[in-house]
């Protein structure tokens, strides 16, 4: 997919120019992949059970079969079994710890190859008619019998069956850690914390369903997906169906929103490929709003206990943090909380955990900021906490624990600006405004409530590949394998490349989201500019050498013997510096060379900086909330964000970007929360009518400032990933701000109004109350 062109010149990277695929999306000429055309489509809708736990009996799919325009019911009777899964199987299903483990679907799928359910929703058939009408009619059409059994659903009564994880979290990172001495060092402390912070199971909720289209052409198929990762798909599909990955050809251009949950290849996908196999015609799958309940997976449970121990002038002397959270019975899905905790404060003796707790419930995944969203809300809570025990200012308390090197592997940072986040943040945020006592600042009859914490996300990085083609005409083509969420990517690396090869950015024209296309990694863990950027700049740097050596080595360019560092290039016209007016332009240097066009490839990976360093983006969140004492809702009247991130490409991009996760921290403080009947599993709050997440309404004021920081040592671009950094402390700001308007300290998300109404009802004064971390007040 190429994007079109966006006005500006070279010298762009660090300006605020707008979308290049803006046009296309707000005239809706950008197809998503529910909307790509093939002749004969057609048409496929999953059953999915209404059990949590048992066996499926018997299905009878007769009616639906005779119902007009079905062309297949598939169900485990009839669906051909996966030899990849049988082989699986054989050899005991090893390899199963981890997100993916040795299987070849990567995720534990339900392709239809055995009867078992261990979910509400998980996918037992799958209806394929001529139209998406007939499909979802037929698909109601479809009667189970089921062998049910008890579920697990609750994660209380779960809680004393947790275990401990072994395996390294995202492939690196050990699951428990152990500094110093943690029992000396809270022996030491004159204050203590310790308290159990809690996080519900949210939901993923993209403006665009998940969505898959197969065509088969012979022995090859191509996918049209809504991926973050489209060589991931393609890697899944080739080993679940046992044909070569150079069969399999996965194409993604826009995606609308996706968050993590579309980082994975989850059962719809294959069964497209599946099904388009079985009828011998293209067929697409959409997920409907209910399925994307417990298929696709979401953010899992947590429950958080942290420890602090501090002298009396606020020095850290003990940490813990032990963080559990629910997976699957399927498989193990780990919700890394702690790996914040280890490189936040300089604090000498430290513990933390994992451990999982097994539910009957779909299995969780990636959703915005993984981890540090979750454990920051506990970490930040309790420092909060610990602060109004001190009677110490919040970010004192955090400054007098600043880590001026990472405490867990004793690398120095790459760079690091908190420092100055704190300080910039709090003089425009207007902190000095703040009485420190809960429930001593009003605004008519409102309770107003400062409140603040901590942003941070590792500065990610994989292997990507790039090419740069600059073509006769002046126009440059540039080709990654890499995604576009709806973020800004097509922009930026347009910029990039106008950048480094000295051409405008309306001339640069980007293709991604194709395996036919260089290979790129997942688009998450803010690692899409860290990763494909730099591959883009290399490349084009390359092409620009290339382009160089060419007019510096021909007898009729002016340029002809000058050195290759005196020439630049501006706006598609090479030049000596010394002598600006003497030149040509691209287009004449090529076309004196047979118009061949000049094209290089670069891989970008990372290096030894990376065991040099390490490598973290920081940030600072300020918000202010007002909390109607008569009724105890809870409105955010402003927020604030201040971040380090290394060089920031496209002002305007990045400002969205952490605007966004902002709103996405406002949702996760105030309203998410995927509600699961416990007596049989089922979503009960499965569409966005009753799943609360914030609207235009709920969303205050919010500011975005960047501090100016310069790395040379994170990538061969100088910038940090911004994705998730903007969601993480946003919970906790707000939580800790409801504690000073209030009073009531709310240690289970979300906030609402039942965990704060009775107490704030009943107890007026100024002396502050808990809300219990696994129970609202008055229930």
């Amino acid at each position: 997919m190429t994007a079109p062109h966006a006005e500006g010149t070279a010298g762009v990277v660090g300006t605020p120019i707008n979308r290049v695929d803006g046009m296309l999306k707000i005239t809706g000429a950008a197809r998503y992949t529910a909307e790509i055309p093939l002749e004969g489509l057609l048409h496929a809708v999953m059953v999915t059970s209404t059990i949590a736990r048992g066996e499926i009996e018997e299905i009878d799919t007769s009616a639906a079969e005779m119902s007009a325009g079905v062309i297949r019911v598939m169900t485990p009777d009839n669906t051909p079994k996966l030899e990849s899964l049988e082989k699986y199987q054989r050899e005991g299903g090893k390899g199963t710890g981890g997100s993916g483990g040795g299987r070849p679907t990567g995720r534990a799928l339900s392709l239809f190859q055995d009867k078992r359910v261990e979910y509400n929703g998980q996918p037992i058939a799958l209806v394929i008619a001529d139209s998406f009408e007939a499909a979802t009619h037929a698909a109601s059409l479809v009667r189970v019998k089921y062998r049910a059994e008890t579920p697990t659903i609750e994660m209380a009564s779960a809680l004393p069956s947790a275990y401990p994880y072994t395996q390294k979290v995202l492939g690196r990172e050990p699951p428990a850690t152990r500094r110093g001495d943690l029992a000396a060092g809270l022996a030491a402390a004159d204050v203590r914390v310790d308290e159990a912070y809690t996080t519900p199971m949210e939901n993923h909720n993209p403006m665009e369903m998940h969505a898959t289209i197969a065509a088969w052409d012979g022995d090859h198929v191509t996918l049209w997906d809504s991926t973050q990762n489209v060589y991931g798909v393609r890697g899944t599909i080739a080993k679940s169906l046992s044909i070569p990955p150079e069969n399999v050809r996965v194409i993604s251009h826009f995606i609308g929103g996706a968050f993590g949950s579309k980082g994975s290849a989850w059962s719809h996908v294959v069964l497209a490929a599946m099904a388009a196999r079985e009828v011998g015609r293209p067929v697409k799958i959409v997920v409907t709003r209910r399925q994307m309940f417990g298929p696709v997976g979401g953010r899992p449970h947590t429950v958080q206990q942290v420890t602090l121990g501090a002298t009396r002038d606020g020095t850290l002397t003990a940490l813990r943090h032990d963080s559990t959270s629910s997976t699957s019975t399927l498989e193990e899905w780990l919700e890394s909380c702690v790996l914040a905790t280890r490189i936040l404060y300089d604090c000498p003796n430290e513990e933390t955990s994992h451990s999982l707790v097994r539910l009957n419930v779909g299995t969780p995944t990636y959703m915005r900021a993984p981890g540090e969203a979750t454990g920051l809300f506990a970490l930040e809570s309790a420092m909060d906490e610990l602060a109004y025990a001190l009677e110490m200012d919040p970010i004192a308390l955090r400054l007098k624990n600043y880590a001026e090197a990472d405490p867990e592997s004793g690398k120095p940072w790459s760079s690091k600006s908190l420092r100055e986040c704190y300080q910039w943040g709090a003089e425009h945020f207007g902190w000095s405004r703040r009485t420190p006592t809960p429930r001593s600042m009003r605004e008519g009859d409102e309770l107003v409530g400062y409140g603040m914490a901590t942003a941070t996300y590792p500065a990610n990085r994989m292997p990507a590949s790039a090419v740069a083609c600059i073509l006769p005409d002046g126009h440059v083509t540039i080709k990654a394998a890499s995604h576009e969420l709806g973020t800004g990517t097509y922009t930026v690396l347009a910029q990039l490349a106008a950048d480094a090869i000295g051409v405008p950015v309306e001339r640069i024209e980007v293709q991604l989201g194709d395996t036919d296309l260089p290979q790129n990694p997942i688009s998450a863990g803010s690692m899409t500019v860290t990763s494909t950027g730099s591959a883009v700049h290399l490349a084009a740097m390359a092409a620009r050498d290339k382009l160089v050596q060419l007019a510096v080595s021909d007898p009729e360019s002016p340029l002809h013997g000058a050195r290759h560092e005196e020439v630049e290039i501006i706006d598609g016209r090479l030049t000596r510096r010394a002598n600006a007016p003497r030149g040509e332009t691209i287009q004449s240097l090529l076309a004196r060379h047979g118009g061949a066009p000049i094209e290089e490839k670069a891989d970008a990976k990372p290096g030894d900086e990376r065991q040099q360093y390490s490598m973290h983006a920081f940030g600072a969140v300020f918000v202010e909330v007002r909390v109607d004492p008569e009724l105890g809702t809870v409105r955010v009247a402003r927020a604030l964000g201040t971040y380090g991130v290394g060089r920031v490409l496209n002002p305007k991009t990045a400002r969205n970007q952490l605007m966004g996760g902002i709103t996405f921290g406002i949702g996760m403080a105030l309203m998410e929360h995927t509600r699961v009947d416990a007596r049989n599993g089922r979503y009960v709050n499965a569409d966005i009518a009753e799943y609360h997440i914030p609207v235009h309404a709920d969303v205050p004021s919010i500011e975005v400032l960047f501090v100016d920081e310069q790395d040379p040592h994170v990538d061969p671009i100088g910038a940090k990933g911004i994705g998730e950094i903007g969601m993480t402390g946003v919970a906790a700001a707000i939580a800790n701000a409801v504690f000073h308007a209030t009073g009531v300290r709310v240690r289970e998300l979300p906030i609402t109004l039942d965990k704060l109404f009775p107490e704030m009802s009943i107890h007026s004064s100024n002396s502050p109350r808990q809300a219990s971390p696994s129970r609202g007040f008055g229930s």
